[in-house]
């Protein structure tokens, strides 16, 4: 029978799981073992008496009990923290500017931003959304105080968030002909995706053409919904009007990216220090 008491610990590593599609991200993100996160799951999988995550191809998805939980386990985990901070020093003012790609705007951001603003409510926080390579350019200048980016850079102090899966992504109606050079949607550079999509179809000795250059995501996604061609992005872009490629269509097999979060080391600001903190403890780490 299952137990009446959830454990906030396994909750918080079945979340991380999610979040970061993968037992070893999510050890990663939580300094456990892989090991470790795979008794957890278990365990709290003989505590809920329903099976979480199924096996989909290389992936593991959620069953219907699983995004049930997940909903409800965000929660807990909110409430918990949030009473935890509200024990603690809440002083820390000021102002934080914040960079962020428009692909994972509305995914990985949000949840760090009400984080903070729950932890931190007399923080005022700027938000600056662009391409991840200008970004990192800002981040350097002083403009924004800390990043989330896919580049690396060993000059900057960082952690990984999130590692997501790079796809092949048309319209839904779509019609793929593999015996046609294949017709991309580009961002002009620099690029990682374009990078990516370039390098594997070389690789894979695939004929392409350039259908559509854009100067950023928002061109991307009209030029795809138009069905003027096919792009690599993370999963973060895929939406409802839209169907992913693979393997069985003729096409390569692409490279994981891994959001991180980027501060410049030893900043004058000290809220920085302190909001950097405030995100590293909410992923348990």
């Amino acid at each position: 029978m299952p137990e009446s008491t959830l454990d906030l610990e396994l909750l918080r590593t079945f979340v991380a799981v999610v979040d970061h599609h993968s037992f070893a991200e999510a050890g990663q993100s939580l300094a456990r073992t892989q090991s470790s996160v795979t008794q957890h799951m278990q365990r709290l999988e003989q505590q809920v008496g329903v099976t979480l995550l199924q096996k989909q191809g290389r992936q593991k998805t959620l069953t219907e009990p699983g995004r049930q939980l997940l909903r409800h386990a965000r929660q807990m985990l909110a409430l918990n923290d949030d009473a935890l901070n509200a024990l603690r020093d809440n002083s820390l003012s000021g102002v934080l500017r914040i960079g962020s790609p428009h692909d994972i705007a509305d995914t990985i951001l949000p949840p760090i931003l009400s984080h903070i603003a729950r932890s931190a409510p007399n923080l005022r926080l700027e938000i600056d959304v662009g391409r991840s390579p200008f970004l990192m350019e800002d981040l350097h200048r002083g403009k924004v105080d800390m990043i989330i980016s896919t580049r690396t850079d060993p000059s900057l102090q960082g952690f990984a968030l999130r590692t997501s899966p790079v796809w092949w992504i048309c319209a839904a109606q779509y019609q793929h002909d593999p015996l046609q050079p294949l017709p991309l949607v580009l961002v002009d550079e620099p690029s990682i995706y374009r990078r990516i999509a370039l390098q594997a179809l070389e690789q894979a000795d695939i004929a392409w053409r350039q259908a559509y250059l854009a100067s950023n995501l928002i061109g991307i996604k009209a030029a795809v919904r138009a069905g003027l061609g096919i792009t690599a992005r993370s999963m973060e872009m895929v939406g409802p009007d839209m169907r992913v490629l693979g393997e069985s269509d003729g096409l390569p097999r692409l490279p994981d990216v891994t959001y991180h979060l980027w501060v410049r080391p030893n900043a004058v600001n000290p809220i920085i220090a302190q909001a950097y903190g405030l995100i590293r403890s909410s992923l348990g780490l």
